[in-house]
C-alpha cells in the first residue's frame, strides 16, 4: 500500500504541467452537468454544488431535488434547469432522459435517506451512459457501500469524508489517509478523493497540501464535489479533475482568510472564489 513518500504533492507547477483542456465558446462544448440530491430539508446542498461546476467552467447545468424545492432553487439558480422528484423519490422519464443526456452526472449532495439513495442511483446511473463521467458523494457513497455494482461508469469520482470512507471500506480508515485512498480507488475501479490525498485505480497518487480547517464547514463538500464535476464536464480526466478540484476547493479557502480568519467562512463564501483560483494557476 500506498505511504505519504508515494504521492506527488499537487502544485501549481504540477497543475501547470497538467493542463485543463481548453475552453470552447459554445456552452455545449463545455458539458451539461446534471446534479441529483437535494432532500427536503437540504436542497442548498445541490445549489453549492451546481453553482460550483459553473464556476468551474461547465457549460450547462440541470438540478434534481425534491418536489417542493424545484421552483425556489430555479430561482436561486436562474443559470440551471431544475426538474423536481415525486413524493416518493422515485425519478420521471424526465430525469431519466436527463441522465441519458448528460456528460456529468454529480449524485448525493443532499440526500438524507439511504434506502431512497439506492433506488435513486439505481435508476439514475442505470439510464447514463457507461461513459458518462461521475461524481459520488454524501449518501450515494453509502448507497455504494451497500451494493458496489450500482457504479457500472468507468469515468467516476469518488469524494468521501471520513465518515464515508469508514462505511466503503468496512472499518475506520486510520491516519494512513493515502493507503485507504488507493485501496477504495482499486476496490471500486474509481478516482478517490479523500482529504487532500487523491489515487487513481491501478497507480498515481497525490496530495493536496493547501487545505485548512476553514474547508471543515457545512456545505463545503458539496462545493468540492461540484467543482470536480465542472472539471470533468470540460474535458478533464478523473484522476485531472480531482487534483485540479482538490487545490481549487483548497486554495479559495486561503483567499478568504484575509478577510474571514482560517474558520468563519461559508462553504457558499467559497464559489466566488472558485473560477479565478483556476484561471490563475
Amino acid at each position: 500500500m500506498p505511504n505519504r513518500s508515494d504521492e506527488r504533492v499537487v502544485t501549481p507547477g504540477l497543475l501547470r504541467d497538467w493542463p485543463l483542456p481548453s475552453p470552447g465558446g459554445d456552452k455545449t462544448s463545455r458539458g451539461t452537468v446534471l446534479v441529483v440530491g437535494g432532500a427536503r430539508c437540504t436542497p442548498g446542498a445541490v445549489l453549492l454544488a451546481g453553482v460550483a461546476a459553473m464556476r468551474a467552467g461547465a457549460g450547462r447545468l440541470q438540478l434534481v431535488v425534491a418536489e417542493e424545492s424545484a421552483v425556489p432553487l430555479s430561482i436561486s439558480v436562474p443559470e440551471a434547469k431544475v426538474v423536481g422528484l415525486a413524493p416518493e423519490g422515485i425519478p420521471s422519464d424526465q430525469v431519466l432522459e436527463m441522465a441519458a443526456g448528460a456528460d456529468v452526472i454529480a449524485l448525493g449532495p443532499g440526500l438524507d435517506d439511504i434506502d431512497r439513495a439506492l433506488e435513486l442511483m439505481g435508476s439514475v446511473l442505470g439510464a447514463a451512459g457507461e461513459d458518462t463521467a461521475v461524481v459520488l458523494d454524501a449518501y450515494a457513497l453509502g448507497a455504494l457501500s451497500k451494493d458496489a455494482g450500482l457504479l457500472r461508469q468507468s469515468r467516476a469520482v469518488l469524494t468521501p469524508n471520513l465518515v464515508e470512507a469508514g462505511h466503503l471500506l468496512g472499518r475506520e480508515p486510520g491516519d494512513d489517509l493515502a493507503a485507504a485512498a488507493r485501496e477504495l480507488a482499486d476496490r471500486h475501479d474509481a478516482v478517490v478523493s479523500l482529504y487532500g490525498h487523491v489515487a487513481a485505480p491501478g497507480g498515481g497518487a497525490w496530495r493536496e497540501e493547501s487545505g485548512d480547517s476553514g474547508l471543515g464547514t457545512s456545505g463545503s463538500g458539496d462545493v468540492r464535489a461540484g467543482i470536480v464535476a465542472g472539471l470533468l464536464a470540460r474535458g478533464a480526466e478523473p484522476a485531472q479533475a480531482a487534483c485540479w478540484g482538490a487545490f481549487a476547493h483548497a486554495v479559495s479557502g486561503q483567499r478568504l482568510a484575509p478577510r474571514y480568519g482560517r474558520i468563519g467562512y461559508l462553504a457558499r463564501e467559497l464559489l466566488d472564489e472558485v473560477a479565478f483560483t483556476i484561471a490563475s494557476v
